[in-house]
C-alpha cells in the first residue's frame, strides 16, 4: 500500500467516523442519563434515513439541509418513544430494557418493510460521488460536508450540555438520578429530553449517510451493533470518547478494507474492541457518567 493510498484511507476513515461518532454520542447521551441500552437505536436511524430519502424525492430538500427538519420530527419521535415504552422499564432489571428496546427496533423495522417494501433504495444527488484532489488524494464531497456537520452538531450539543441550565440538569440526572430529583430536576423531563436528542442524533446521523449509502428496513441492525461498540470503546456515558470511538471505528473500517480485505473489516473493528475491553474494560477515557 502506497503512502498516497494509505492517507486516502485514512481520511476516509476520520469522515466516515465522524458520522458514526454521532450515532454513538445519540446512544451514549440515552445510557448516561437513563441507564437503558437502546437496541433500537440503529432503527431510529433508519427511520431517518427514509425520512431524509422522502424529504429528496418528493419535495426535493437536499439531505444536508433536511436535518433542519430530521432533527425536530425525530426528537419528537424519540420523546414520544420514551414517554410510552422506554419510561415504563426505567430501573427494572437489564433485561427487561434489553427485551423492549429489541422489540420496538423489530416493530420499527418490520413496519419500515411493511410501509416501503424490503427494495434498497439509492438516494442520488449531483454530489453523490463527487471528490475533490488534495494532492494525489481524493476526497469525497458528501463524506467532507457530512464531517463538517457532525462537527458543528457535536460543538453545539457539548455547549448545550456543559453550559445551559437544561444540558446541566441532564447532566446531573445523569450522575446521580435520586440526588437530582432532591435537588427539584423533573428526572422525568430529562429523561424524556434526553431520549429524544439520541433518537434525534440517530435520526441526523442517516440523514448524513444517505447519500452514500444503501437504504432498507433491516439496515439498522449493523448500526445498532456499530454504535454499541463505539459507546463501549469510548467509555459508557462518556460523549467525548463516543467521538474518539467512532473515529477510531471509521479509520479502522477504511484502512482495514484498503490493507487486508472489506470482508475483514468488521473483523478488525471487533479485535479491537475486544481488546481495549480485555486492557481497560471501562472503555478509552473510562467514565460511566457524563
Amino acid at each position: 500500500m502506497t503512502l498516497s493510498v494509505f492517507l486516502q484511507s485514512l481520511i476516509s476513515g476520520i469522515l466516515i467516523g465522524g458520522v458514526y461518532a454521532l450515532i454513538g454520542i445519540g446512544l451514549t447521551i440515552i445510557f448516561g442519563v437513563m441507564r437503558v441500552i437502546n437496541f433500537a437505536h440503529g432503527d431510529i436511524m433508519m427511520v431517518g434515513m427514509y425520512l431524509t430519502f422522502y424529504l429528496f424525492t418528493l419535495f426535493h430538500v437536499d439531505p444536508f439541509v433536511s436535518i433542519v427538519i430530521t432533527i425536530p420530527l425525530m426528537f419528537l419521535f424519540g420523546a414520544f418513544l420514551q414517554k410510552v415504552f422506554i419510561n415504563r422499564i426505567i430501573g427494572t432489571l437489564p433485561q427487561n430494557q434489553i427485551l423492549l428496546t429489541i422489540g420496538l427496533g423489530l416493530i420499527i423495522s418490520n413496519s419500515a418493510m411493511l410501509a416501503f417494501t424490503s427494495d434498497y433504495k439509492i438516494l442520488t444527488t449531483s454530489y453523490s460521488s463527487g471528490s475533490f484532489k488534495l494532492g494525489e488524494i481524493s476526497i469525497s464531497q458528501p463524506l467532507t460536508a457530512s464531517f463538517i456537520i457532525t462537527v458543528v452538531i457535536t460543538a453545539i450539543l457539548y455547549w448545550f450540555l456543559m453550559k445551559t441550565d437544561t444540558g446541566q440538569a441532564i447532566r446531573a440526572t445523569a450522575q446521580d438520578r435520586e440526588a437530582a430529583q432532591l435537588m427539584g430536576i423533573n428526572v422525568s423531563r430529562m429523561s424524556m429530553l434526553a431520549f429524544g436528542i439520541g433518537a434525534a442524533m440517530a435520526g441526523t446521523a442517516g440523514a448524513l449517510i444517505s447519500p452514500t449509502y444503501y437504504i432498507f428496513p433491516q439496515v439498522g441492525s449493523a448500526f445498532t451493533l456499530k454504535a454499541f461498540v463505539i459507546t463501549v470503546l469510548g467509555g459508557m456515558g462518556s460523549i467525548v470518547g463516543a467521538t474518539l470511538g467512532g473515529i477510531i471505528i471509521g479509520i479502522v473500517e477504511s484502512v482495514g478494507a484498503v490493507a487486508i480485505s472489506s470482508d475483514w473489516k468488521d473483523v478488525l473493528v471487533f479485535a479491537i474492541f475486544l481488546l481495549v475491553l480485555l486492557v481497560k474494560p471501562s472503555g478509552l477515557l473510562g467514565r460511566s457518567r457524563m
